[in-house]
């Protein structure tokens, strides 16, 4: 009898195993979402007679899409993507990151993060797909702003997905 439950109870785990997936769909954005994305963002800058840098990263933070608007200057491209690589990897705004991170030797002090505003995490049907990173403004607030009339290039796409 004691060899019977202990063999029922070694089965359990091999149970909940057979019900795990052996592969996982993982939303993505597409190139096309990108591109709307970056060229709304630009384009909103561009109302306010701001030059800048735009990056669109997937959810692992490689870039999409890159814009520099003629005159922003070069670093604008590095600065957009750091920001955009940062904001996906902590699915936060930057802007309410800005003061986390101040400490010597703490995260924010990892190449390649910037806690500065002016990324946002793009989310659809509650998973992150991406960010968005803008650079060249004379405020990161207004980076930001112009990032989020960016994203209203694709809202409703991103409101009613379903995965």
């Amino acid at each position: 009898m004691k060899r019977l439950i202990a063999l029922s109870l070694l089965s359990v785990p091999l149970l909940a195993q057979a019900d795990t997936p052996v592969i996982v769909k993982i939303p993505r954005l597409t190139l096309e979402a990108s591109e709307k994305i970056a060229q709304a963002t630009v384009a909103a800058c561009r109302k306010q007679g701001i030059q800048i840098g735009v990056t669109v990263v997937d959810r692992s933070g490689d870039p999409m899409v890159t814009l520099r608007d003629t005159l922003a200057p070069r670093i604008t491209l590095e600065v957009s993507r750091q920001k955009a690589f940062t904001a996906v990897n902590f699915n936060a705004p930057l802007s309410a990151l800005e003061n986390r991170f101040t400490k010597p030797f703490s995260v924010g002090k990892v190449d390649g993060l910037v806690f500065s505003a002016g990324g946002i995490p793009i989310e659809a049907a509650g998973n992150i797909v991406g960010a968005v990173g803008v650079s060249g403004a004379a405020t990161g607030e207004q980076d930001e702003a112009c990032a989020r009339e960016g994203l209203k290039a694709i809202a409703f796409e991103l409101e009613t997905a379903s995965l």
